[in-house]
């Protein structure tokens, strides 16, 4: 039997040794984080100052755990009631996918986009706070992508649809002020995401960490100062 080289085994292969080779995704494995992600949080909170010791953080699309990962070493630790040391703030993580346990981060699986999920993650927090949720969060930081359809109106939808979500929950949930980073792509939602967070906040910037594949169409939007 002849075996025909399929276009679609030569990308994978391409995508295999550039993974492989790719100096963050080998930092990533030293420095014990999930993903080469962890390091486009870092500049993003290097460059714009938004993680400090304290904070109740929300994390949304946060498998397979990499920006969480990152959170908890950024808040530190401080000696809890029994002695043992306890985070220095709250991180509550949320993706569609199962993601492995991260000590001192409390996560959930479940589809953001449903109302149950919502609740879920509101629970969390209140249960992790002693309160109420609302005007409580410092910080909503969102890496949620959709699946892709490679039809750019159905994709620019579907990214917009979720910066809606991640924007409304930060609308809620967040402290005057909180901060808000959503991950968008350039193309047709990108200039919808802009306007409507401008809307929202004072301030919104964009910045494309050194960390993203060059060839990634994606940014990440930090919005600031939430208007009255």
């Amino acid at each position: 039997m002849v075996k025909v080289r399929t276009k679609s085994k030569k990308v994978d292969k391409a995508w295999f040794q550039q993974h492989v080779t790719d100096p963050w995704v080998r930092r990533a494995q030293q420095e014990g984080y999930r993903a080469r992600a962890a390091y486009k949080l870092q500049e993003l909170d290097e460059a714009f100052h938004l993680v400090r010791p304290g904070q109740v953080i929300v994390d949304l699309g946060c498998a397979p755990g990499a920006w969480s990962q990152y959170l908890r070493r950024r808040l530190g630790t401080q000696p809890g009631p029994d002695g043992r040391p306890r985070v220095r703030g709250v991180i509550v993580g949320v993706d569609l996918l199962p993601v492995e346990p991260i000590d001192g981060v409390h996560l959930l699986q479940g589809d953001f986009r449903e109302e149950a999920t919502l609740q879920a993650l509101q629970a969390a927090l209140r249960a992790a706070l002693g309160a109420a949720p609302e005007r409580a969060v410092d910080l909503v930081v969102s890496d949620m992508a959709p699946n892709l359809s490679g039809i750019e109106e159905v994709d620019a939808a579907r990214i917009e649809h979720l910066v809606e979500l991640a924007a409304d929950f930060a609308l809620r949930h967040l402290k005057p002020d909180g901060a808000l980073v959503v991950k968008v792509f350039h193309g047709g939602a990108y200039d919808a995401a802009v306007r409507l967070l401008r809307q929202h906040f004072q301030t919104v910037k964009a910045h494309k960490p050194k960390a993203s594949r060059p060839q990634s169409a994606e940014t990440f939007l930090v919005a600031r100062g939430l208007r009255a």
